[in-house]
């Protein structure tokens, strides 16, 4: 749940030591009352209905989508494999006919001329990744994304922003709903639900008891949900919009987000049946194996409807230095966390650091600092200078992966 973790930093500026084993959040008995107290077999390369604990391949799945109008698969954003996910479904959904739609949590609803100018061919990928301030709506490496965008475009598929803007979400967890201005709230449904306690559980299971601390309690927590809830509303709010005015009974909503967002059908499923009378459809791809525990052999049935197997990646595809970072005023980015076993931690990045250069650029903002670091590969080094106090202390950093240490096959977790 690394997105869920980079979420409560971004919004409460907390410092997290790291989120709980993936497995307990794969086993949570709460969603579908149909599922959620049994378990679905996980299985490499196939695709598990978890209605009915089913094996599917790739071309098996439009037959189980025929009468879904929104389906929503998760990811983890450093993973290439979800990325592989997302564009399989969605070329499987094509070549079945259906017209597809695609939904996506990267940028806010106010982006969708650059993605309508993308869709119609009329912007080469410079241009487009330029002119949508990728590398600052997102920040992850573009080329996690690249295969997914070229089949849009290529295949003439309309992209749909559909998330809130960064700073209405903040404003709702600082604020509350009560505290917005007219037109923060002109951006977010009238109507988003927080009082689900399955999603709570959820929310607080993807942080480490020990070592999260929520300052003020309940009224944190609560104030945290309150801005997931908005995210996910939004979302669904914006996802479902144009198959309201779409007049194709095939079309379909395929929405490419943060796993996080769609677990248990408690964030953007739940939301959107507040105005959706169509059905709803989660894939969920899962590392077969987990990075403390081993083999993952199967879920809660109702972690998503369908879970797709994939293998275990060690680091991600693309470097990823690790370090959770605060906008400040002067729009200087400061060190909030180290991550470990990251190319951050051996570096000797310090929290309170703040990030001056890196490879002799200055780094002006988080736009810059993604677009650098996407220039680089695994086994490159990259030189940064933060002011550490009143000091400017150089920081060498060498991107090399770590592999994950696992118990000894005769020791129990």
């Amino acid at each position: 749940m690394e997105g869920v973790k980079r979420l409560a930093l971004g919004l409460v500026a907390l410092v997290l030591a790291g989120p709980v084993l993936a497995e307990e959040l794969l086993r949570l008995p709460i969603g579908d009352p149909a599922r959620k107290d049994r378990e679905a077999p996980l299985v490499l390369d196939a695709i598990t209905d978890t209605a009915s604990g089913a094996l599917l391949t790739p071309a098996d799945l439009p037959a189980r989508l025929a009468d879904a109008r929104l389906v929503l698969v998760g990811e983890e954003h450093i993973g290439m494999d979800s990325h592989r996910v997302e564009r399989r479904v969605i070329e499987e959904l094509h070549r079945a006919g259906r017209r597809v739609l695609i939904g996506l949590e990267m940028y806010p609803y106010p982006e969708q001329h650059w993605l309508d100018d993308w869709s119609e061919g009329k912007l080469t990928e410079e241009a487009f990744l330029e002119g949508s301030r990728w590398y600052s709506n997102w920040g992850y490496n573009w080329l996690y994304y690249r295969d997914i965008f070229l089949f849009a475009r290529d295949n003439r598929l309309r992209m749909y922003a559909i998330n809130a803007p960064r700073e209405v979400v903040a404003a709702v967890r600082q604020k509350g709903f009560k505290g917005l201005t007219p037109d923060e709230a002109a951006h977010i449904p009238t109507e988003i639900d927080t009082k689900s306690a399955d999603h709570l559980r959820l929310f607080k299971a993807s942080f480490e008891d020990e070592s999260f601390h929520m300052g003020s309690g309940d009224a944190q927590w609560q104030a945290m949900l309150n801005a997931q809830c908005t995210w996910d509303a939004t979302m669904g709010w914006n996802a479902v919009a144009p198959l309201a005015k779409d007049a194709d009974p095939k079309a379909v909503m395929v929405v490419i987000v943060g796993a996080g967002h769609v677990q248990y059908g408690l964030g953007i499923e739940r939301q959107a049946r507040q105005w959706f009378r169509g059905r709803v459809a989660s894939v969920i791809p899962v590392e077969v194996d987990d990075k403390k525990k081993g083999p993952v052999k199967s879920v809660q049935a109702s972690y998503a409807n369908f879970v797709w197997g994939i293998p275990y990646e060690v680091g991600s595809l693309y470097p990823d230095l690790g370090l959770a970072l605060h906008v400040r005023g002067d729009k200087l980015l400061e060190v909030l966390d180290v991550e470990k076993d990251t190319p951050a931690a051996p570096a000797g990045f310090q929290v309170g650091d703040v990030l001056l250069t890196m490879d002799g650029v200055a780094v002006d903002g988080r736009e810059t600092l993604a677009r650098l670091v996407a220039g680089k590969r695994w086994g490159d080094a990259a030189a940064f200078t933060v002011r550490r106090g009143e000091a400017s202390v150089p920081v060498n950093v060498l991107l090399r992966r770590t592999v994950p240490e696992k118990p000894a096959a005769d020791q129990k977790p």
